[in-house]
């Protein structure tokens, strides 16, 4: 009952006619003068024409590191320290779903990182099948740069290779012809291949398979059925014959190996960028809840992961083992979040099965508000292509109307000639969608398990309150992430401004559907005097084009004691004029 006083006092303070700006304001206070709010009106257009000339190319004159920050509105004059960031003006920040896009040789300079940046990009993923050790940390300081730059968080996905299981070499250097229905065996003598069998160096699969069990070569060109196994080799039937090459990928998809997901190579890259400092790692050929423990045991070993500035574990969820029995709510709850990796689980799954497995992925993590994302062969065509199919476009509209916190380009944005194209054409699809009147009658169509804390409680109110108001914003201070994901879960109307001490929570939340992260260093956030958070969150509401009115309304979240995950236990409604106009009791 509490809540829900709190939740109704902070409404009615808030809820008032346009014309409660003629006389008493609605906190109470002394109403703002005709030549007071003239000037505040001044202030906005000068505002706007300083966003307008960095539109037009201007420079940016500060980034992150440099602790600047806008002022309280208040004259004209109070915006010419402001660095403006081009984000009021372009379309590519009014959007609520993220993007990924990953970096490789079509896009390794700043030029082209600066570019994916500006058409849409929130985080960019590091794949660490592909290049060297010192080409990722080069990657890595450049996304920094941009991100000081833009003074806007960016989150950088380190994404581990996983174990590749493959078939050994073949006499034949061009291969072997299977034809349907001949025998063929898999075994463990190193002698090269021939057209009836061939090395399988993988004795946890001899191990695993049984009559019945189907193995799929070469990302399933090729068929086969288990018929028969012994002692380190197993006997098959060809399904669906064609040609079998030297290192050619296997799947398994009937079976679950008893392999860790994380092979040498993965544990060396896994310490290197803990090192280097990523925001997320992506752990991939997730079979098992277990595996999401192992990783995190080996993060928490690593001074990086005993810090609070630890990165958050994504799990790839792309083997069919995942849906046995409650495996992939049990995955959801051990990791921060979940990729649709559509490559692997296309192959070792029906077609027809992978859209209703990435809904109800998508279903679970919005259920316990994990951020996930949809990825692979999103806009394939475009690697050669400056234009999608039209099936494609719908594709990554089907990902978005399913309620998706992000969409990912992988080979589109790595290695294509159309990178910046491919970022782009996402970014309109997802605008496009999000205009649209189904989006938002799909999303509220989903009703998300409440957990019954106040915390959440706290976040319904505030939603149901930036509704009834028509406020501008929700903005939730948070330092590990906690307040702002639960904000995200609910899918509220308007912008989720998370404000953070924490530069890697900040850069985390870059991935979460509908936040707008922002930093805030320490000594700037006075975390014991909530008026003058409050006015932080006025200044960055306006530095960001939250807001563009003195008279627009924001709903603030915050939890006492500061700090404490997950506390949310405050709400307030507040004018974007600032702390000078407003009632001293605020």
């Amino acid at each position: 009952m509490k809540i829900t006083a709190l939740a109704i006092t902070a409404l009615m303070a808030a809820v008032a006619p346009a014309s409660a700006f003629v006389g008493v304001n609605n906190l109470g206070s002394p109403a703002l003068s005709s030549s007071t709010t003239t000037a505040l009106k001044e202030t906005m257009d000068a505002y706007e024409s300083q966003m307008r000339a960095m539109a037009a190319g201007a420079p940016v004159v500060s980034g992150l590191a440099s602790g600047s920050r806008p002022s309280a509105v208040g004259t004209p004059s109070s915006y010419n320290t402001v660095a403006p960031d081009n984000f009021k003006l372009a379309q590519r920040w009014r959007k609520k779903t993220k993007q990924l896009a990953t970096l490789g040789p079509a896009s390794s300079t700043f030029e082209m990182i600066e570019k994916l940046f500006l058409a849409g990009a929130d985080v960019f993923r590091l794949n660490m099948s592909h290049g060297e050790h010192a080409q990722k940390k080069e990657l890595l300081d450049i996304i920094r740069q941009v991100e000081a730059k833009y003074e806007h968080p960016i989150a950088i996905l380190g994404d581990l290779q996983g174990p590749k299981l493959r078939v050994g070499k073949f006499a034949n250097p061009e291969g072997e012809m299977l034809q349907t229905g001949q025998a063929f065996r898999f075994d463990l003598n190193e002698a090269p291949g021939t057209n009836q069998r061939v090395m399988l160096p993988h004795p946890e699969i001899i191990e695993a398979s049984e009559p019945g069990h189907v193995l799929l070569i070469d990302d399933g060109k090729v068929k086969l059925e288990v018929t028969g196994t012994g002692p380190g080799y197993i006997d098959c039937v060809v399904v669906v014959g064609g040609k079998i090459k030297d290192k050619k990928g296997v799947n398994t998809p009937d079976s679950i190996l008893n392999i860790s997901c994380l092979t040498p190579k993965d544990r060396a890259d896994l310490q290197f960028i803990l090192d280097i400092g990523v925001d997320w790692v992506a752990l991939s050929f997730v079979q098992r809840p277990e595996d999401i423990v192992e990783i995190q045991r080996l993060i928490l070993a690593h001074p990086a992961g005993q810090t609070p500035a630890r990165p958050k574990i994504m799990a790839k969820i792309e083997k069919p083992s995942c849906f046995e029995g409650n495996s992939l709510e049990t995955i959801v709850e051990l990791c921060d979040g979940i990729m649709v990796a559509r490559g692997d689980l296309g192959v070792e799954c029906a077609p027809e099965d992978v859209p209703i497995l990435q809904k109800r992925i998508i279903d679970e993590c919005r259920n316990q508000g994990k951020p996930v994302v949809v990825a692979t062969q999103m806009l394939e065509s475009m690697i050669e292509s400056p234009t999608p199919t039209r099936a494609e476009a719908s594709d990554v509209a089907t990902a978005i109307y399913d309620g998706a916190d992000a969409i990912m380009l992988s080979a589109e944005s790595a290695a294509g000639s159309y990178p910046e194209e491919a970022v782009l054409m996402q970014q309109r699809i997802i605008n496009r969608v999000e205009g649209d009147p189904h989006y938002r009658q799909y999303l509220q169509s989903f009703n998300p398990a409440h957990d019954n804390s106040a915390a959440s409680a706290i976040i319904i109110a505030a939603r149901q309150i930036a509704r009834t108001v028509n406020a501008k914003s929700i903005v939730s201070f948070t330092v590990g992430g906690t307040t702002a994901q639960k904000a995200s879960k609910k899918r509220p109307d308007v912008p989720i401004l998370a404000i953070s001490p924490l530069l890697t929570t900040s850069r985390q939340l870059a991935l979460s559907w509908g936040v707008y992260p922002e930093f805030v260093e320490d000594g700037v956030l006075n975390t014991d005097d909530f008026r003058s958070m409050l006015g932080e969150a006025c200044k960055i509401a306006i530095k960001k084009g939250l807001v563009d009115d003195p008279n627009d309304l924001l709903v603030v979240t915050a939890g006492f004691p500061f700090g404490t995950p997950g506390a949310a236990n405050i709400v307030r409604v507040i004018p974007a004029a600032g702390p000078t106009y407003w009632d001293a009791s605020l």
